[in-house]
């Protein structure tokens, strides 16, 4: 898979860019602040239709616009598809497929799959459980679109359930002595059914996610770090207690099922804690994915340089299982080489030399690896007077071209421009 165009509008400091790429390897080379990590943060945006910098969509729009518009060419398999994205400020995004527009945006999920190595990776290893499981949630909703909805639905039932909790809390604890709290319990045993059935069906799909990444984690730490202890991933589950016997072979709809029940048991186990503290104790909200040196957990037991090797890791191992499926993800560098020391370096570069696209970017072309250099972009800064300064972008030819089967336009050609965030 590859992105043949991208283009732009209003999105980040771009006010407008128009870029032809090609297979192989493309490197955006410029000082902090220019908007080279802004270019690659919107193909990854295509393919999870989140960011990796930010929360919210609100940042992704140029100061002073009321939208911004992700456009992009892809071609998998010799198959051109083409899709755009239009994120607009205060309501829903709206996206087309083939010109044509869609329902829902989460339709265009696995028409761009990609892979993002990047400085924040570091806060899988060392952050709150919430960037581990924002890790296998987006993984898993790339390979299995339809589980957009499924999070979607669940969020939505969550936040609802969560209001009744708080609202609602004084008059339920007072229900057994005939107050008005009944009703608001039966409408919490509602609302129960409902974050068990989805609750129940991301738990599922994530017990076999984190069973297929285990081994290629196993893997490409060791290819990382052959001297340290050998890593291991689990799952951590607020259901553990009322959780069913693990059926490796059993289909996913089984596994939702029996989960479902053991959920149902679980909110009974745990209702009059949570009506006391209004909040949501049982759900895949409250799960964590456990990463393991030898016997010994990774946050707060490994060394800075073990904690990047796992996160490392835990990219490669997404990128090999996306392989695995049949599709060959765009590799996403941003920034990256420079953090890393060599054996790590290399170890990324040889998993880069063998992909159809590769995206990276560098505040000096010297930070990447020889064999990776390809074709180079240039992003820098021009003064337009009363206009601000602007963000522009031009082609250069690079000492890797020639190796990595990419041509290159003229070094004095300008593509497009945009105003500096």
């Amino acid at each position: 898979m590859f992105v043949r165009h991208l283009r732009l509008q209003d999105f980040r400091s771009w006010e407008s860019l128009d870029l032809e790429l090609d297979r192989g390897v493309t490197v955006f080379v410029g000082a902090n602040g220019r908007g080279k990590t802004n270019i690659l943060e919107a193909v990854q945006y295509l393919s999870t239709l989140s960011s990796h910098r930010v929360s919210s969509d609100q940042p992704l729009i140029r100061a002073g616009a009321e939208s911004s518009l992700i456009a992009a060419t892809a071609i998998n398999e010799g198959r051109e598809l083409s899709v755009d994205l239009t994120i607009h400020a205060g309501r829903a995004n709206k996206a087309r497929l083939r010109q044509s527009p869609v329902r829902r945006t989460r339709e265009i999920l696995g028409v761009v799959q990609s892979v993002l190595f990047a400085p924040e990776d570091l806060a899988l290893v060392r952050g709150d459980p919430g960037e581990r499981r924002r890790f296998l949630d987006e993984l898993m909703t790339v390979r299995r679109p339809r589980l957009a909805g499924v999070r979607a639905d669940y969020e939505k039932v969550l936040r609802q359930r969560s209001a009744l909790l708080k609202s609602a809390g004084p008059a339920m604890r007072a229900a057994g002595r005939g107050s008005g709290g009944e009703s608001a319990l039966a409408t919490l045993e509602v609302w129960d059914g409902h974050l068990a059935a989805y609750g129940a069906e991301i738990i599922a799909a994530r017990l076999e996610l984190v069973r297929e990444l285990a081994p290629h984690l196993t893997g490409s730490y060791a290819s990382i770090a052959p001297e340290s202890q050998a890593a291991s991933l689990g799952y951590r589950c607020s259901l553990a207690e009322d959780m069913p016997p693990a059926q490796p072979s059993a289909p996913l709809s089984d596994a939702a099922a029996g989960l479902e029940k053991a959920m149902h048991e679980a909110l009974a186990r745990v209702r009059e804690r949570e009506i006391a503290r209004g909040v949501c104790l049982v759900g895949p909200h409250r799960d964590d994915l456990e990463l393991r040196l030898g016997e010994h957990p990774v946050k707060g037991y490994a060394s800075h340089g073990e904690s990047w090797s796992f996160a490392l890791a835990m990219r490669l191992s997404a990128f090999q299982l996306l392989r695995q499926d049949g599709t060959e993800p765009i590799l996403i560098l941003d920034d990256v080489f420079a953090e890393l020391d060599r054996r790590r370096r290399n170890a990324l570069a040889a998993v880069a030399r063998q992909t159809e696209q590769v995206l990276v970017t560098a505040a000096v072309a010297e930070d990447v690896p020889d064999e990776l250099r390809g074709r180079r972009y240039v992003v820098s800064i021009r003064d337009r007077g009363d206009l601000g300064r602007t963000s522009t972008i031009s082609a250069s030819a690079g000492d890797g071209d020639a190796a990595a089967g990419n041509g290159s336009p003229d070094a004095d050609e300008t593509e497009e421009t945009g105003h500096d965030g």
